[in-house]
Formats: C-alpha cells, structure tokens, sequence
C-alpha cells in the first residue's frame, strides 16, 4: 500500500502512467522506430504525455476534421468553388509539428493548407470563410483555398513543389537575420520528383540553412501510387548528404518528436535536416477526385479502422485515464458548436467590393500603380488597404 504522503505527491506505475491524487496527469508511450539515414542517433521512442497536452492535441486533430468536413459539404453544395484538397487522415503530421514548433519557427506548404492554417493561428470562421470567397476569410476571399496566410505562416500554394525552394529562402532570412528560427516547408510524395527540389536540397547543405524538409507520404499523387511514380520510395533518404528521418505520420507524438529532433538539429548550426511522414488522405486528391478508381473502398476502410490519428489518440487518453469519456465528449461538442457557427457565417457573409479586388497585391504600392483589366485601356488602381501579415 502507498502511503498518503506517496499518494498525494504522486506515483508512476508500471504503465509509466504518473497519477496525482487518484488521476492521471502524464504518460509515456512507446511510438514506432524512426529509421534514419546519413545520421547516427534519432529521437526516443519513449514519449511523455501530459493531459493538457493530450486534450489539446486531440481537440485540435478534431478540430480540422470537423472543418475538413465542413468543406467538403459546402464545396458538394457549390458554396465554395474551384479547387478544394482535404487533410483528413493526415492531421497528426501538422498538429505534431506545430506541438513542437517554436515561437520564432515559420511554416510553408502546398494547396491542402486548410488545417496548417488553423493551427497558425486563423479562425476556423476566416478559414471556411476563405473558402466561400467572403470578406471574413483570411485572406478577404482573394485566395480561396489553395492561397490563406498567418503570422509566419507563408501558405497555401498552388504550384507544384514551388513552396519548398520558397521555404528554404525563408529559412535562409531566418540564418540571416539571426532570429535563431528555422522553416518548415512541406510537400507531397507527388511533389517528391520535382527538380527544384533536388535543387534547393543542395543550396540548403551548402549554407546549412535552417530549413525542415517534410514530405508528406499519402501513398498517392493525385492518382498515382508512389511505388509507380518513384523509383525510391523512401523520400526520407533522397537529399543525399541531408540527413533524414522516417517517421509514423498518423502518430501525433511520434511526429512531434521527431520535429522536436529536427529543429534542434537545424538550429544548432547543422543545417537542413529532410523528414517523411508516412500518412494517408481518405478524401480523393481534390474534391473533384472521387479517390476510389486507384484504391479500393477496403483500403480507406482499413486504414480509418485500424490507423486513424484522432481514434488512436483517443484510444491512448482512455487506456491511461489521462481524461473521461465524458471529458473528450464535452471537446468534441464544443467544436462541433463552433463549426457548426463558422460555417453559418461562411455562408451570409459579404462578398468584398470590386474595387477591392486589385488592393494589397504587393505590400509596398508604389511598387504597382494600375492592374491590367479584363479589357483594354480600364486599368484598375492599385492601393493598399492592410499590413501584410509577414512584413
């Protein structure tokens, strides 16, 4: 028997499971092998998790997918137009990530942003009301889907693979100017083959920038499995001289981890350092991919079945009594609420003016006088109507 005095200042079980006064406020947990390459020691597989961080973690993974959902209705309803990518499945990438980022650390990805753009800071209202082209979004509606921002966080883009050598610079400025942050610049597997990634994996070792290359492994770009897209599969190796490190993306303390190993890699002077996260997108590539003619329905069934990233998390807070069923019930009621109410205003709020359309393109505007119109000779003035959020 423990004593009182044990008791109340806390014990830790076999389960590694630390409880105070009858509850338990942290536990450890073994995650998967990190495999690693061109680099001797990786991070522990002995994680530690506190219940604030459990619930926050798990409400922020819900969050997303009850945004992502929330997306996908509205594109289906044709509220939001254009192009739409979803992040359901792979919400443990971004959120382990941002569990570990620093206040002075930036982030840059491609157009399935809607996730990363919550989790650096913007409304899930601004979110989805981007998405619906209303002056509420993040970005007044001007950049739709592929296109949102936050305080060092530099998008949403739509090109191929162009966020990363973009990345690398904003790491560079990071080294320049002595902030001590570094960048993460994310990417997909379809992206993977790019040339221009090649490129900057070389200008980054030759000035060891600080700048995380995190490429996202789904299984598939667009349409195309990786096996039949990519000669080497294992994207965490292809820097050559960066080092690099596999991690289980649909585990969110895995990958916090292993992004907590790689900033302090790339902040103490070592240079770049190359991540792959392997995860798995349920929706198609795009809202108008129905994701099912390359994959079974069996296999997106498997995978929400037995790898999900909120199901598992919820699984680890219940088994170590970290919070109640009650607890995470109370979480996800409350998200839903304000989902629910974000995509209420997504859908009411004013479109902006026309001649707002032309404003803020660069944030100095003696740099642009007049926009070439839909027709010749009507100009439109260029004018600045707000700070840019990275100035």
């Amino acid at each position: 028997m423990l004593s009182n005095v044990a008791k109340s200042i806390g014990q830790r079980n076999l389960f590694g499971i630390l409880q105070q006064n009858g509850f338990a406020s942290e536990a450890t947990f073994e995650t998967r092998a990190f495999k690693l390459h061109n680099i001797e020691e990786g991070p522990s597989t002995k994680v530690t998790l506190t219940k604030e961080d459990a619930l926050k973690y798990y409400g922020q993974m819900y969050m997303i997918r009850r945004m992502e959902t929330a997306a996908g209705n509205l594109y289906k309803e044709k509220v939001i137009r254009g192009f739409c990518h979803l992040y359901s499945g792979q919400e443990a990438c971004a959120v382990g990530m941002r569990a570990a980022m620093r206040p002075e650390d930036s982030c840059i990805t491609a157009y399935r942003c809607h996730g990363w753009t919550y989790l650096m800071g913007v409304s899930p209202v601004a979110v989805l009301a981007e998405l619906t082209g209303r002056s509420s979004g993040c970005a007044r509606g001007k950049g739709g889907s592929m296109h949102m921002y936050g305080k060092n966080f530099y998008g949403g883009n739509g090109i191929v693979g162009a966020q990363v050598p973009l990345g690398v610079g904003i790491g560079f400025a990071a080294k320049y100017n002595g902030t001590k942050g570094a960048c993460i610049a994310l990417y997909g597997d379809g992206a993977a083959n790019q040339g221009q990634l090649f490129e900057v994996y070389n200008m980054a070792k030759l000035w060891n920038t600080p700048c995380i290359f995190v490429c996202e492994n789904n299984g598939y770009g667009m349409g195309t499995s990786a096996e039949r897209a990519s000669a080497n599969t294992n994207y965490y190796t292809r820097g050559d001289f960066v080092p690099g490190i596999w991690v289980d993306g649909m585990d969110v303390l895995a990958v916090r981890e292993a992004t907590r190993f790689a900033l302090e890699h790339t902040s103490s002077g070592k240079g770049p350092i190359l991540m792959e996260t392997a995860t798995y997108r349920y929706s198609g590539h795009s809202m108008s991919d129905p994701g099912t003619s390359y994959r079974s329905r069996d296999e997106i069934a498997e995978v929400r079945q037995t790898r999900d990233p909120i199901t598992s998390l919820r699984e680890k807070i219940l088994t170590t009594e970290l919070a109640s069923v009650e607890e995470l019930k109370e979480i996800e009621g409350k998200i839903r609420a304000e989902v629910d109410t974000a995509t209420k205003v997504a859908r009411a709020d004013k479109e902006i003016a026309v001649e707002e359309l032309t404003a803020d393109i660069y944030a100095n505007p003696e740099n642009l006088t007049a926009v070439r119109n839909t027709v010749p000779h009507a100009e439109l003035q260029h004018k600045r109507l707000g700070q840019a959020v990275n100035l």
